[in-house]
C-alpha cells in the first residue's frame, strides 16, 4: 500500500524547449527545480508517476544533522535554513518543525562513537549533547527501557513526506517551471558530443542541460547511455499510527524502533537499521563496489531474488526512444511492505512506551532507496557526456537534506558559486577505481 500524497495538476502543454530538463519530481528534483527557476531559467519537470509519489513521500520525515556523515553535514545544516524559507515561501505548511531528534543507546562503543562525532559536528557548527542515563529518564519519564546514553541535537526538526514535495512544487510553479506528470522520459538526444533533446513519451523537449534526479530508477537511465551509475535498492518498510500521547515532539529513535511526531497526532514508526536489498542483474554488476556496504550493514539487511531481477533479465538497457520504456511499465515503484518488522517495531515501542498502550497502525507502506556503494549521494556533472548532471543516490538520506540538495544541484548545472563544497559528491569517485570513504558517521 502507497502512503498518502497530495496530487497536484499537471501543465496542459509539453514545452517545445527548455533551458532545463529536470526528470524525476521527487524532494530533490523538486528543490532543484525550484532554485532553477529561481535563477531565472526556464524549466520543465518531468515525472513517470506523480509529484512526490515514490521515496520522497514513503520515508521518515526527519530533518536531520544528527548522525550524518563528514562529508554531509554542510548540506544538511544548510538544508534546515532552507526548510524554514522554503515552507514560508511556499505558503503551505508541510510540517516543517525544529523540535529536536534525540538517539538512545545500550551500546557502548555506538555511545563512543556518537562522542567523537559531536567533536566533528561541533567543527561545522552543529551542537549536540550527549544525554545521561538521568536526563533521558527527565525527558521521557513514561520510558520503561534502561539507556547507556542518548544523543541529543535540539536544532534538528521533523516534516511532512506527504505534503513536502507536492507544496514546493506548486510554489516552483509560480517561478515558473512547467510540471509533467505520466510523461515518462525515456532518454536523451545528443548533437556535436553533448545533450541536445529529452525524449519523452510526449515528445520531445530541446535542450542544453538535463538533471536526472531519479532515485531507484537512475542507474537503469544512465547505462541506456552507456554511462556506469552503481546504485542498490534496498526496500524498507514504514507505518503510521492512530492518534496517541506525545512522548516526543520531534523524532526518538531506539536500538530498534524510531518514531517521528506527526501532524495528525500519531507516529510514524519503522525498524531501525533494517530493509530488504533487492538481488539483480545490477547489484551482481557492482558486486565489488558495494562489497565493503554490505559487510558493514548486513546484520539488518535481508535478501529478496523476485520480481526485480527478472524484469532487469528481460528488459535490459537497448530499448529505442520511439517505443514504450521501462519508466512507463511501472509508474510508481510500491514495494509491500514488510509487516513483520511494523508489528516488531511497534511491540518494542510499546514495551518501551507503556502510555502508547492501545496504539495501532492505521497504514504500513513499502519504499525503495537508492544507495551508492559508501552511502553519500552524487551531485554531479557527468563528466562524459557534456550538459548530463545527477542528483540521486541519496541512500536513505534524500528527504531530510532535499532542499539544500536541489540547490547545490542547480548551482552545478549553472555554474554559480556552490552552496557547499561539491568535491566529495562527484560522479567519477564511484566509477574511476579510487577507493571509497567507509560507510558510517566520521
Amino acid at each position: 500500500m502507497s502512503p498518502p500524497v497530495e496530487r497536484i495538476a499537471s501543465d496542459d502543454r509539453l514545452p517545445a524547449a527548455a533551458d532545463v530538463v529536470v526528470i524525476g519530481a521527487g524532494i530533490i528534483g523538486v528543490c532543484a527545480a525550484w532554485h532553477l527557476a529561481r535563477k531565472g531559467h526556464a524549466v520543465a519537470l518531468v515525472e513517470k508517476g506523480h509529484v512526490g509519489a515514490e521515496q520522497s513521500s514513503r520515508n521518515w520525515g526527519w530533518c536531520r544533522q544528527q548522525r550524518r556523515a563528514r562529508t554531509e553535514i554542510p548540506l544538511a545544516r544548510e538544508s534546515l535554513r532552507l526548510w524554514e524559507s522554503m515552507q514560508a515561501e511556499s505558503g503551505t505548511d508541510v510540517g516543517f518543525r525544529r523540535t529536536g531528534i534525540l538517539f538512545l543507546t545500550r551500546d557502548p562503543a555506538e555511545l563512543a562513537a556518537w562522542e567523537k562525532w559531536i567533536t566533528i559536528a561541533r567543527e561545522q557548527q552543529v551542537h549536540s549533547a550527549i544525554l545521561s542515563p538521568a536526563e533521558i529518564a527527565e525527558r521521557l519519564p513514561a520510558n520503561r527501557d534502561t539507556w547507556l546514553g542518548g544523543l541529543h541535537t535540539p536544532s534538528d526538526g521533523r516534516a511532512e513526506p506527504s505534503l513536502a514535495a507536492p507544496a514546493f512544487a506548486q510554489a516552483a510553479r509560480r517561478h515558473g517551471i512547467s510540471i509533467h506528470q505520466d510523461c515518462a522520459a525515456r532518454g536523451l538526444e545528443t548533437a556535436a558530443g553533448r545533450v541536445s533533446a529529452v525524449i519523452t513519451e510526449r515528445g520531445p523537449i530541446r535542450t542544453s542541460a538535463v538533471l536526472l534526479a531519479g532515485g531507484a530508477w537512475s542507474s537503469l537511465f544512465c547505462r541506456r547511455h552507456g554511462i556506469e551509475l552503481p546504485i542498490g535498492l534496498v526496500n524498507a518498510t514504514a507505518c503510521r499510527t492512530t492518534p496517541a500521547p506525545e512522548i516526543t515532539p520531534g523524532a526518538l529513535g531506539g536500538d530498534t524502533w524510531c518514531i517521528r511526531r506527526r501532524l495528525d497526532g500519531g507516529y510514524t514508526v519503522a525498524l531501525r537499521g533494517r530493509g530488504t536489498v533487492e538481488l539483480t542483474p545490477d547489484l551482481f554488476r557492482y558486486a565489488r563496489a558495494f562489497w565493503p556496504t554490505w559487510r558493514q550493514t548486513r546484520k539488518g539487511l535481508k535478501l529478496s531474488l523476485g520480481r526485480a531481477f527478472v524484469d532487469q533479465l528481460t528488459r535490459g538497457a537497448g530499448w529505442r526512444l520511439d517505443q514504450p520504456s521501462p519508466f512507463e511499465a511501472e509508474r510508481v515503484r510500491d514495494p509491500a511492505p514488510d509487516m513483520t518488522l511494523v508489528n516488531t517495531a511497534l511491540a518494542s515501542l510499546v514495551v518501551s512506551h507503556p502510555e502508547l498502550q492501545g496504539i495501532a497502525i492505521a497504514e504500513a507502506w513499502g519504499g525503495t532507496i537508492d544507495s551508492t556503494p559508501d552511502t553519500i549521494p552524487v551531485i554531479s556533472a557527468v563528466d562524459a557526456l557534456p550538459g548530463f548532471f545527477l542528483a540521486t543516490g541519496f541512500s536513505g538520506h534524500g528527504f531530510g537534506i532535499g532542499p539544500a540538495a536541489g540547490r547545490l544541484a542547480a548551482d552545478i548545472v549553472t555554474g554559480d558559486s556552490p552552496l557547499v563544497d561539491p568535491a566529495n559528491y562527484g560522479h567519477a569517485r564511484l566509477i574511476d577505481g579510487r577507493p571509497l570513504e567507509p560507510v558510517g558517521m566520521l
